[in-house]
């Protein structure tokens, strides 16, 4: 993307306050862009060559949407956690593999998208998070999911093609988790305990791919009322 497309890019978002760089070949923020720090709503600068995301990105404080997918990001920095109004966060297809705790600042998150990463373990910054709705870990290197995890708000958890071989049964503590994805896993059937299929709100369970056929489920104590809560939600969409 040359310099006059770059620049006419950033007079339109001084209108609109919606900057889309993506596929520009960047591996910086570009000249003139902190004229957008009180007017930016929505920054895409998906597909590009960040390894570094620059420490301005802290300034640009009336964020609500953040694409940052498709780079070769290594870490997001701590100052992150400044953008207090971002709602959307997709940081997918990149090498992160952990996550700044300062996250857990941003508290009107609604979706987040980390997929595509090497993340190792599960980032307990998004637990407390009252308004996130999905948060996508699906293609990491995750491998237990820890008691801490009732603490996530979300109504649906994607962990498809991670490393996860154990699932506290404190998952079914999550007020609000009605679809649960574990496909591709490392899980035999004991994982999937009494608990987290009578006692909690999911109604939407996806193993396939696992350590076991998902027809042995239901020899599983709670699979009646969990098939309850499928049925429900079937009759309702029909």
């Amino acid at each position: 993307m040359g310099n006059s497309g770059l620049k006419q890019h950033i007079e339109t978002a001084q209108k609109t306050g919606v900057l889309k760089l993506s596929q520009g070949k960047l591996n910086e923020f570009p000249p003139g862009f902190k004229q957008l720090e009180s007017s930016l709503r929505t920054l895409d600068i998906s597909d590009n060559k960040f390894v570094i995301l620059p420490n301005e990105i802290s300034r640009f404080m009336q964020l609500r949407h953040l694409n940052l997918s498709k780079n070769r990001l290594a870490k997001i920095p701590d100052c992150i956690g400044a953008l207090t109004k971002l709602e959307i966060l997709n940081a997918s297809h990149n090498n992160l593999t952990t996550l700044p705790r300062t996250l857990s600042n941003l508290i009107h998150l609604k979706q987040v998208n980390l997929s595509d990463n090497h993340i190792k373990e599960f980032p307990l910054m998004f637990c407390g998070l009252k308004h996130l709705d999905v948060l996508d870990l699906s293609r990491n290197e995750i491998t237990s999911i820890g008691p801490e995890v009732s603490g996530l708000n979300v109504t649906e958890l994607n962990l498809n093609q991670n490393q996860i071989a154990h699932v506290s049964g404190q998952i079914a503590d999550c007020p609000r988790l009605k679809t649960l994805r574990l496909e591709e896993n490392c899980l035999q059937l004991t994982a999937i305990t009494p608990k987290i299929l009578g006692e909690s709100k999911i109604s939407n369970l996806s193993l396939d791919g696992n350590l076991f056929k998902t027809t042995q489920l239901s020899d599983v104590n709670g699979y009646d009322a969990y098939m309850e809560r499928f049925t429900a939600v079937k009759k309702k969409l029909f």
